[in-house]
């Protein structure tokens, strides 16, 4: 396709955060998503097609702001993996949603060995 149209092209926040989430189960050291509200101090891994509640976007006047709430592997660099995190969802979201974003930050909810 090579014609341009003219428009506005809306994408809601919760496609954002699939896209998010998809892209936050891809980078190496992610157990998996969890909730962002943590009672008694477990974090439950979120099912695969429950990932939205592990991830929390905001519309902000500069760009989306993205809150990852995810359990990493036992035994990886938390900070080699929250920068990988943030470099791919970041990506992600600039690339394939066309979105500036102006934040994305890490809360790792647990630690799990992966079996």
């Amino acid at each position: 396709m090579t014609q341009q149209v003219s428009g506005n092209l809306h994408v809601s926040n919760d496609v954002l955060a699939d896209l998010a989430g998809n892209a936050a189960l891809g980078c190496y050291g992610v157990v998996g998503m969890a909730a962002a509200c943590v009672s008694d101090g477990i974090a439950n891994i979120l099912p695969a097609n429950r990932l939205r509640r592990g991830v929390v976007v905001a519309a902000k006047e500069d760009g989306v702001r993205v809150d990852l709430y995810v359990v990493v592997e036992y035994g990886t660099n938390i900070n080699a993996v929250s920068q990988n995190l943030i470099d791919n969802v970041t990506y992600t979201l600039t690339e394939h949603a066309q979105v500036p974003v102006a934040g994305v930050e890490v809360h790792v909810q647990g630690i799990k060995v992966r079996k």
